[in-house]
């Protein structure tokens, strides 16, 4: 039976892209030997990181723009530390929508004055803050463009002369903005574009080397940039199956062709969640996100009905996060319309038999 693959991470990848990187794991470029037993120096591999670079720029736009792509480690939770080691001198402003957001908080402190521009905490962050001020005296503003645990996303990004960075770990490649706005973009690669151990970091070069504190060299970004990501060993099959990722994407018509897709999609169960009575959704409908739809049941009694339903249809990780229950259906680009098409059937049923 063909599964259904809602998990909020690691993601669902082409199935094109899995079975080149298995057959990269047996015989890498026909020599003889896998991809992850060859030389992370080789001619080979270099070659796959300079790819992955370059693919990254190209597909958001930024190439001859100043920026630089790398591919670290650590996830997006190490770029909460790197990001406040390399960019606050003194203070730094953060929206808080989400888990992700308040953990970025926590590290920021260790370096200097951190303060909340807006917060949904009060509503367990179920909508993102509006209205608020952006005090002009910031070293940098910190984004969450799309909040994976409550479902909720970012739909307009505020005009600010502040340098301004983003964490995109689970909507990054998935719809047209105008990039060059951020400063620094980063990403766990699990959400939406790779397998879990390697993390896209973009950088406008000109914001970096501004703060006066000594930076250790695995966490200073003019160090990475100088070793065109190879500083350290890289993460070498994760980086190699997020360029297959990110060629299959452009194969596809890059973001404007899937942005077509994850709206149809998007579109579809958001209207079951609407119509439906037995499904409620938890995200403000202004602030729903294309690519983690959250939702819960409105008679829990039919849970174990439902969830029995979900399994015979082939549909895995629909269970929604602890800080929120329900379920969470996350729709990242790789995740086929009649996937969603196949829960959007299972809730109807549950509609009729109920």
């Amino acid at each position: 039976m063909k599964k259904h693959n809602f998990s909020a991470g690691p993601c669902i990848l082409p199935q094109e892209v899995i079975i080149k990187a298995s057959e990269a794991v047996l015989d890498f470029n026909g020599l003889g030997l896998s991809l992850i037993e060859i030389s992370h120096r080789s001619k080979d591999f270099v070659a796959v990181m300079d790819k992955a670079r370059s693919l990254a720029l190209e597909l958001l736009d930024l190439e001859g723009k100043g920026y630089q792509a790398l591919f670290l480690q650590g996830g997006a939770s190490l770029e909460f530390l790197m990001v406040a080691y390399n960019l606050l001198e003194k203070k730094a402003g953060y929206l808080n929508t989400g888990t992700w957001a308040d953990k970025a908080v926590k590290e920021a402190k260790l370096f200097g004055e951190v303060i909340e521009v807006g917060s949904s905490k009060d509503e367990n962050f179920s909508y993102i803050p509006k209205g608020y001020t952006i005090p002009n005296d910031l070293d940098y503003l910190h984004l969450t463009s799309n909040n994976t645990i409550f479902g909720t996303q970012i739909k307009k990004f505020p005009k600010t002369s502040t340098t301004l960075v983003c964490d995109m770990s689970s909507d990054i490649f998935s719809r047209q903005l105008d990039f060059s706005q951020f400063d620094l973009i980063y990403a766990g690669a699990q959400k939406n574009m790779g397998p879990a151990g390697t993390t896209l970091v973009v950088i406008k070069e000109e914001i970096l080397g501004k703060v006066t504190r000594k930076i250790p060299s695995m966490l200073d970004y003019k160090v990475h940039i100088d070793k065109e990501s190879m500083f350290n060993t890289p993460a070498v099959f994760p980086v190699y199956v997020s360029m297959l990722t990110l060629e299959w994407l452009k194969n596809l018509g890059g973001i404007p062709a899937i942005e077509k897709i994850n709206e149809k999609k998007a579109q579809l169960l958001y209207s079951e969640i609407d119509l439906n009575p037995l499904f409620k959704g938890y995200a403000h409908k202004e602030d729903r996100s294309n690519m983690n739809a959250t939702f819960t049941l409105t008679e829990d009694k039919l849970k174990v009905v439902f969830d029995g339903m979900c399994k015979e249809a082939g549909i895995s990780g629909l269970n929604g996060h602890r800080s929120v229950g329900g379920y969470r259906a996350s729709m990242y680009n790789a995740l086929p319309l009649d996937s969603v098409g196949t829960l959007v059937d299972v809730m109807s049923e549950l509609e009729r038999k109920a």
